[in-house]
């Protein structure tokens, strides 16, 4: 993988990255549900419920451990839990995100266990996990290979990693008006909405950095995952990425 992660603007090192990625989606949390579903035109919910879907053999396995990392609001969670008698599991490093999950999962009246934890340095011994996801998160990790390691360390033999992030559409003429939408609209109107342009201006450009479908895949196959392969949705504007643990 020729990028090494996300990059905030200004940001000299993978820390003070991460440390502007997480007070970023502090800042624009309370808006965060809202500006998905209005920008993605309500797409965002058969992305997550198509993951969910895919991913049913594991989840119907009551004994499955399932996490689901970088979980935001907890949306992916939700989806997830149809397919679930027992709790899933859901961690990330912005707490005012988390809290959001835990009001949105308890009027829902669903069951989930949240913890705040970095990606990179999940609070889980090695082998603990049947199924690891990450929905929209993966790509503002400030360090992908140590990511992908990340995830490969605490799957237990023969567990999956899904992956569902933006990538580049595979037609032209969707690829040209992608680029402006993401470019021009979506600061515009993520700016209006949420009162951070720059948010809102690094969430596009993130997409704009972040691997292809082929790149990543690669890259899930160097770090040593088996039966690597993806998926395109809506013309390939995102991607579903799975592979084992050996």
């Amino acid at each position: 993988m020729t990028r090494a992660g996300a990059r905030a603007p200004g940001s000299a090192c993978e820390d003070s990255s991460a440390n502007w990625v997480r007070s970023m989606f502090g800042g624009v949390a309370r808006r965060y549900d809202l500006l998905n579903h209005l920008l993605s035109f309500q797409t965002d919910r058969y992305w997550r419920a198509r993951t969910a879907q895919r991913l049913k053999d594991t989840l119907h396995r009551e004994e499955a451990l399932v996490l689901d990392i970088c979980c935001g609001t907890g949306d992916l969670l939700l989806a997830m839990q149809k397919y679930r008698r027992a709790p899933v599991m859901g961690s990330d490093f912005c707490r005012p995100m988390l809290e959001l999950a835990r009001q949105k999962i308890a009027r829902r009246g669903g069951a989930a266990v949240l913890f705040d934890a970095d990606a990179l340095k999940l609070p889980l011994a090695d082998g603990s996990l049947d199924l690891i996801t990450a929905a929209f998160g993966f790509r503002n990790l400030s360090n992908y290979r140590q990511g992908l390691e990340e995830l490969l360390r605490v799957l237990k033999p023969s567990g999956t990693a899904a992956i569902l992030e933006f990538s580049q559409p595979s037609s032209r003429l969707l690829a040209r008006l992608y680029a402006f939408y993401s470019g021009r609209v979506i600061p515009l109107i993520g700016g209006l909405v949420s009162g951070s342009r720059a948010a809102y201006t690094y969430l596009p450009d993130s997409v704009e950095r972040f691997p292809g479908a082929e790149e990543l895949a690669g890259a899930m196959r160097s770090a040593g995952f088996l039966d690597v392969h993806y998926e395109r949705m809506t013309g390939g504007i995102v991607a579903l990425h799975r592979g084992r643990k050996g």
